[in-house]
């Protein structure tokens, strides 16, 4: 700490000399910037009197007397600055006070130094932010994981693949909207804060209004509120946004996420299988070098179609037990390591699922007709009532989306809620009647389907944790 304090205190004597020349530290207003990368790319080789003016973070600095040359990095990439004492000589000493880590903005002709590196050889230079805190080390980039999660402010000009993986992800989000609009989806927004935890099963966080003086439960899922609007006649539904839910943290999991639900009237869950691989697979096609991932240990093949298997035929292929044996699946578990001490036998099955099968899916797969008993807001296979129109993707080895052939009957969606409430916390443990009464005023048959933003972003740039796609992952304090 002691040398880090040195190290302030010498900025900071360096901002009072800025200060002292009669020079705003942190500047002001900049008009006619470019980027970067636009820079390199309108300069004509050869053409004389071409300008060019740029901002950003002093990421390089050499000094060699009469000259200094810098490398400002902005938010599309790096540009080269040439200092010429000669050119600059009443800016001199203010420039010699400059270093690694400031922000300033530079104008002049644009040129090639000896070894061919384009530059701007400044004629106009400006303070537009003095850096009182020493960047990182030689700048070879934040390399501390933990201080990459908390000084995203730091990691995203230290570490250049950072800020890329980010854009990547805006860009991604913005061609998901595009996609979906050209099909004639609306995008709305639903409640953040509902008086009714609803839409899936998990733990909410609990707020309070204090105007109404009433408990609120963030959303785990914005669910009911967009089947409402199928009810109101919006027959094509998205939203991508923010879910809450109070559980534990890992490399796929945050207490904040985000996810896209998506609700399409007199539709079913093929639909919306058929929607989900068209719109990863343009995805991938766009942003991806080949339709081969690397994801970890994996890679990830993308090659349509991806395969669709029921829910039956994959635990048999991976757990060598039929669903109906239930003994031999209990016998299973008991090998797995599974606790199935008064848990019911679809649970059990489930929990054995969980074990060999998910973790065995690694290209795109469709995991389709799911245990009724298990999904209580889906339609029931007309074929086998004990079966639901439902599927979950998988890709490698995480769950991507979840999608149903929606629940429309009244009197099915109550009974089943009221199944679903059983063994709740009392505080959670209230019926949605709106939304019994919105269904009884008729919600067309509909496809329904969520799909997790965060993990699919991991997987489109190849990053096994959910921290290194989302901006300000929630972190403990430090100590």
């Amino acid at each position: 700490m002691e040398e880090v304090s040195k190290l302030e205190q010498q900025r900071q004597e360096k901002l009072e000399k800025i200060k002292a020349l009669g020079v705003d530290p942190y500047g002001s207003r900049m008009d006619g910037l470019e980027l970067s990368t636009d820079i390199r790319a309108k300069y004509q080789e050869g053409v004389e009197g071409q300008k060019a003016s740029c901002a950003g973070r002093i990421v390089l600095h050499r000094d060699i007397g009469k000259l200094i040359f810098m490398t400002l990095r902005d938010s599309s990439g790096t540009m080269q600055a040439g200092l010429s004492k000669g050119q600059l000589g009443d800016k001199w000493e203010l420039i010699k006070l400059l270093e690694l880590g400031d922000l300033v903005g530079v104008r002049g002709q644009l040129g090639r130094t000896k070894t061919g590196e384009l530059t701007i050889w400044v004629e106009e230079i400006k303070v537009l932010a003095k850096a009182l805190s020493q960047p990182p080390e030689k700048w070879h980039g934040l390399s501390d994981v933990e201080a990459r999660y908390r000084q995203r402010y730091v990691d995203l000009w230290a570490n250049p693949e950072s800020m890329e993986r980010f854009k990547k992800r805006i860009a991604i989000v913005a061609s998901i909207r595009q996609f979906l609009s050209q099909r004639g989806f609306m995008e709305v927004e639903t409640p953040m804060m509902q008086s009714q935890a609803g839409g899936a099963a998990a733990k909410p966080f609990i707020t309070h209004h204090n105007a109404l003086d009433m408990d609120l439960f963030m959303r785990i899922a914005p669910e009911l509120y967009l089947k409402r609007l199928l009810v109101g006649g919006m027959e094509k539904v998205y939203e991508i946004n923010r879910n809450f839910r109070n559980e534990g943290i890992d490399t796929s999991h945050n207490p904040e996420f985000t996810m896209m639900e998506i609700y399409q009237a007199y539709a079913d869950y093929n639909i919306m299988m058929d929607l989900t691989e068209a719109m990863v697979s343009s995805l991938v096609e766009k942003y991806c070098e080949s339709k081969t991932i690397a994801f970890g240990d994996m890679n990830i093949d993308f090659s349509t179609p991806w395969r669709r298997a029921t829910y039956a035929e994959l635990l048999k292929e991976h757990s060598g037990c039929d669903i109906s044996d239930i003994a031999a699946i209990r016998e299973k578990a008991k090998q797995l390591g599974i606790n199935c001490v008064n848990k019911d036998d679809w649970v059990v099955i489930n929990d054995v699922f969980e074990e060999t099968v998910e973790e065995s899916l690694v290209n795109p797969t469709f995991v389709i007709d799911y245990p009724a008993v298990l999904c209580p807001l889906t339609k029931r296979k007309t074929s086998d009532p004990q079966w639901a129109e439902r599927f979950e993707l998988f890709i490698g080895r995480m769950e991507l989306a979840n999608a149903y052939t929606e629940l429309n009957d009244p009197a099915v969606q109550y009974e089943n809620f009221k199944i679903q409430l059983r063994g709740q916390d009392e505080t959670m443990a209230t019926m949605d009647d709106d939304f019994i009464t919105a269904l009884k005023y008729g919600m067309p048959p509909a496809g329904g389907l969520g799909v997790g933003i965060d993990r699919l972003m991991m997987v489109l740039t190849g990053v096994k944790s959910i921290r290194d796609v989302v901006l300000f992952p929630l972190l403990k304090p430090n100590a």
